[in-house]
C-alpha cells in the first residue's frame, strides 16, 4: 500500500507517519522509485504500538525510539525486550543502588531467579526510600506482599506469547503493564478502604454499644 492508503488503514494522519519516518520510529517502506514507497502489515501494526504507547502509555517519542530500536534489533534477547518494556512503562527512574537485604530474602523465599534486573533495582531503591521514611515494612508484610504478586504474575504472564513477532509482544506487555498495574493499585485502594469501613464501623459500633 502506499502512504495515502497506510494513513487510512491505521487512523494515523500522513503528517504523522512522515514524522514517525524521520524520527526513525517507523522503518522505511519499500522504494519503486525516488517519489513512492510501498508499505506492508508490518508498518500498520508498529503504527498501532505507536500510537499505543503514546496515547495510552504517555511515553515520549525518545522512549519509543528506544523501544523500536530494541525491537529492530535481533541482538537482544526477547525477555531483555520485555523487562525494558516494563521498565520505561513503569517509569523506573533509580540510580543503581546496593542490594536490599528485604529483597535477597523475598527473592529466596520466593524461588525468582537470583539475578539482576531493572526491577530489581527498582524494588531495592524503594525498600531505601522506605527506610529513610520510617516506613521499613516487616519481613512477614513483604512475604505476604511478595506471595499475592506472585499469583497475579502469573496470570498476567499467561497473556503473552511469543509468536515470534516483537511490536505485537511489545504492545502487549506496554498496554497490559500500564492497564494491570493501574488496575492493581485501585484495587488494592478498594480492598484497603473496605477493611477500614468493616474495623473501624465494628469498633465505632462496640463503643456507642458500651455508652449505652
Amino acid at each position: 500500500m502506499q502512504l495515502k492508503e497506510l494513513s487510512r488503514q491505521s487512523e494515523v494522519s500522513a503528517a504523522s507517519i512522515k514524522y514517525y519516518l524521520r524520527e526513525g520510529l517507523l522503518p522505511p517502506g519499500l522504494s519503486r522509485h525516488a517519489t513512492l514507497a510501498e508499505y506492508g502489515d508490518e508498518h500498520l501494526l508498529r503504527l498501532r504500538l505507536i500510537q499505543a504507547l503514546r496515547n495510552v502509555v504517555k511515553l515520549s517519542i525518545g522512549q519509543i525510539r528506544i523501544l523500536t530500536e530494541l525491537i529492530d534489533d535481533s541482538q537482544v534477547e526477547f525477555v531483555n525486550l520485555l523487562g525494558k518494556t516494563q521498565s520505561l512503562v513503569l517509569g523506573y527512574d533509580f540510580k543503581e543502588t546496593h542490594e536490599h537485604p528485604l529483597t535477597a530474602g523475598v527473592v529466596r523465599s520466593r524461588g525468582w531467579p537470583d539475578i539482576d534486573t531493572d526491577a530489581r533495582q527498582a524494588l531495592n531503591a524503594h525498600l531505601r526510600e522506605m527506610d529513610s521514611l520510617g516506613l521499613a515494612p516487616r519481613e512477614e508484610v513483604l512475604d505476604g506482599y511478595a506471595a499475592a504478586v506472585d499469583t497475579v504474575a502469573q496470570q498476567d504472564l499467561s497473556s503473552i506469547t511469543d509468536t515470534g513477532n516483537r511490536d505485537e509482544a511489545v504492545l502487549t506487555v506496554a498496554v497490559g503493564v500500564h492497564q494491570y498495574s493501574t488496575l492493581l493499585v485501585r484495587m488494592l485502594a478498594l480492598a484497603q478502604t473496605s477493611a477500614s469501613i468493616r474495623r473501624y464501623s465494628d469498633d465505632d459500633r462496640r463503643q456507642t454499644g458500651a455508652r449505652n
